[in-house]
């Protein structure tokens, strides 16, 4: 008997019961969904090693879900298309975004297992899934990241990433650089002193990614203008990542000035995990999938209370120590749920504490009238969505779920006054 499971995914219960009989016959353990959603939960409980997806779904289209997957980091497994109305054009854009073949049905039996046993051998050579800028998160300040990395994209001037250790330096590099094309990350920084042209022709038409450049010596710097001299020869990006404040390490003189400013044209901030804390479940629900996909973990899920304490935590180290804690929390957890209560044990390890509260707490008394209650509640409500989104209206409209003309009508009742951007109004 094989081990390979395959994942059958069609709205059509004939062919799932067909193809069902057909493959467990084969020796295939076989899990069957009939739509996009029974698809995503089955994709989050295990990994396939195969996956057969018909194109034509009511819910969700094939092409939309594997989309879904490879933006996601959970095309971690080979797919196969499957449609009754299959066109070239189908075949083409679902092989672009990543599948690995395409059948049309009626799907002949020889066809049917020529193209299965090809695609789980494929799938023995696929590359480890990890982390992308995309699952980073859903919050504004990454989305806008996002966008902001989108408008520079093309251009080959040299970028300087900022932000604090751990924050997705790499992820932010690798959303910058071009498919298909050269990637060099010399792990040591040795070689910029020793050689700095060294990595250039590996690099050509590609991406020359250095992190912790502030922490370069003399020797390294000097390595480094060498090659900044030199990138537009080969058609080479650089990209820099630096957690220290480098421009303060330029002023004291501790980093050459004009090797600064030739790396900082474009500059790009990379927010740390306290700034989108809203993504934290998310995140590290994928964090604990990828594991158990590469088999690092046992399989575990992540309850809902785990969730919330994860994302009521401060992480001062960002990424690294947010997969740290996932990874011990799925290798010590006794059950197969992760609870609120395993992250507290595991948190205390770690040194990881809960996260201080950024608003003012009530100054009043729980025996003040309701209405007094209710508009000292509000005022310290709009003022705190006031400050998070640096006085843009239209943003706190948006978080609060109202109107601009009504949210203007209720800030005048409360006397707070928006020009003020978030602080308190004079007292009458």
């Amino acid at each position: 008997m094989s081990a390979n499971h395959i994942l059958v995914v069609d709205d059509e219960v004939g062919i799932r019961e067909l193809l069902f009989e057909i493959l467990r016959d084969e020796g295939y353990g076989v899990r069957l969904a009939e739509n996009a959603h029974a698809a995503r939960q089955l994709r989050r409980e295990i990994r396939p090693d195969l996956v057969l997806l018909d194109i034509w779904m009511p819910d969700t289209d094939g092409i939309t879900l594997l989309k879904e997957w490879a933006s996601s980091g959970l095309l971690t497994m080979p797919v196969v298309m499957m449609s009754g109305h299959g066109t070239i054009d189908s075949a083409v854009e679902a092989t672009r975004i990543g599948a690995f073949d395409f059948l049309e049905k009626p799907i002949s039996l020889p066809k049917l297992l020529a193209t299965v046993g090809k695609a789980l051998a494929g799938g023995r050579a696929m590359p480890r899934a990890g982390l992308t800028l995309v699952q980073l998160g859903k919050a504004r300040i990454i989305q806008e990241l996002r966008q902001r990395l989108d408008q520079v994209a093309r251009l080959k001037t040299p970028v300087l990433l900022v932000g604090e250790p751990g924050c997705g330096f790499e992820l932010a590099a690798r959303y910058l650089h071009s498919p298909n094309t050269p990637w060099v990350a010399p792990e040591e920084r040795d070689w910029l002193a020793a050689n700095p042209f060294g990595p250039l022709n590996e690099a050509r038409e590609g991406t020359i990614f250095i992190p912790d450049v502030g922490a370069l010596d003399r020797a390294g710097q000097k390595g480094l203008a060498q090659l900044v001299a030199k990138l537009e020869k080969f058609n080479v990006r650089l990209v820099c990542a630096s957690a220290d404040p480098i421009a303060s390490l330029a002023a004291d003189g501790r980093f050459d000035p004009d090797l600064f400013h030739q790396i900082s044209a474009l500059t790009i901030r990379v927010p740390g995990l306290g700034e989108h804390a809203e993504d934290i479940p998310d995140l590290a629900t994928q964090m604990l999938t990828l594991m158990v996909d590469a088999h690092e973990v046992p399989l575990r899920t992540l309850a809902v209370s785990a969730q919330n304490a994860l994302r009521n935590l401060e992480w001062p180290g960002n990424l690294p120590v947010l997969q740290n804690v996932v990874k011990t929390l799925a290798l010590t957890s006794l059950v197969t749920e992760i609870t609120g209560e395993d992250v507290a044990r595991v948190a205390r390890e770690f040194s990881v504490v809960p996260r201080e509260t950024t608003h003012p707490a009530p100054s009043f008394s729980l025996d003040t009238p309701l209405r007094e209650a209710r508009e000292r509640f509000e005022r310290l409500y709009f003022l705190h969505h006031i400050r998070r989104e640096d006085g843009n209206m239209s943003r706190v409209a948006e978080r609060v779920g109202l109107e601009r003309t009504h949210l203007y009508r209720k800030l005048k009742q409360l006397g707070i006054r928006p020009s003020l951007r978030g602080e308190d109004p004079p007292a009458d």
